[in-house]
């Protein structure tokens, strides 16, 4: 049985036992009236902080190019607070960041899942010169994707339950490397992209999960397009290459962040009306 079918396998198991436990909470008040303000927070790892954006305020690398403070800066929408630390995992997050949402939360992000599975230790394994053990550590962190799974139902639940609500959106990952013909390292390259995608797989479905057992909307939106052909070995990357902020978006990539983040909210909150007519 693939990666992928011995996951789905135990995901469902895991998640009947899981879904059991759920207390429901209030239907999400998700789209506001003109006249009022969607109070936002922002949670997560090192995307949802802003490492790679630069001017960074804290020991946490948020940075006002993150796109949180992006978000901050549309219509109607008043960032409360940033709480996203570089770093972070889902335990961090439930266990040091979840104080900040309340019942007056009206909009919740969400990126985390990349620390779980020491995705920067991949990195540094699979762009050494030469490669050191690259492949080991891809399969050490896909090993990792059934507890993950877990673990991130079980936060977006307990996100659910801390801003009833609330429009919880949950983000994925953009692919880092542009494959560039003739490049040897290529074929690394393609695996770290792949392993993304079963990361992404991995949050999309456990989105899907959270969502069915709760009534607060939780909805997952994915980076990948806004992210093709804007990788690292790009023309235009959206991704740094080196420094503090390496394999982290830069000021473009945030922006395409919060462009997709933007739209998801936009349409979740038309679909709310629509059902409320």
């Amino acid at each position: 049985m693939t990666v992928g079918g011995r996951f789905l396998s135990r995901l469902v198991t895991m998640l009947v036992a899981l879904v059991g436990l759920v207390v429901v909470g209030a239907v999400p008040a998700v789209a506001e009236s003109n006249s009022r303000t969607v109070q936002y927070v922002a949670l997560g790892d090192s995307y949802a902080a802003g490492q790679g954006g630069g001017d960074y305020l804290n020991k946490c690398l948020e940075s006002p190019n993150g796109y949180p403070y992006l978000l901050d800066a549309e219509k109607r929408i008043h960032l409360r607070t940033n709480v996203a630390c570089t770093g972070a995992s889902t335990e961090e997050v439930a266990k040091t960041q979840l104080s900040a949402l309340n019942r007056g939360t009206r909009l919740v992000t969400l990126t985390v899942g990349a620390a779980d599975l020491n995705l920067s230790g991949v990195l540094t394994a699979c762009t050494a010169v030469p490669p050191t053990g690259c492949e080991d550590a891809i399969r050490a962190a896909l090993v990792q994707l059934p507890t993950l799974a877990v673990n991130l139902t079980s936060l977006y639940l307990s996100v659910a339950a801390a801003a009833p609500n609330a429009l919880i959106v949950v983000t994925g990952y953009p692919h880092l490397f542009e494959i560039v013909p003739g490049d040897p390292s290529a074929a690394l390259k393609v695996q770290i992209n792949n392993a993304i995608t079963l990361l992404n797989t991995t949050i999309q479905q456990s989105v899907a999960a959270a969502d069915q057992a709760t009534d607060v909307k939780i909805i997952y939106v994915g980076v990948t397009d806004e992210f093709a052909g804007h990788g690292i070995g790009s023309q235009e990357p959206f991704i740094n290459s080196q420094g503090e902020g390496a394999y982290h978006p830069n000021a473009a990539g945030y922006r395409a962040y919060a462009d997709a983040i933007f739209a998801a909210v936009r349409s979740a909150s038309l679909d709310d009306k629509k059902q409320g007519a």
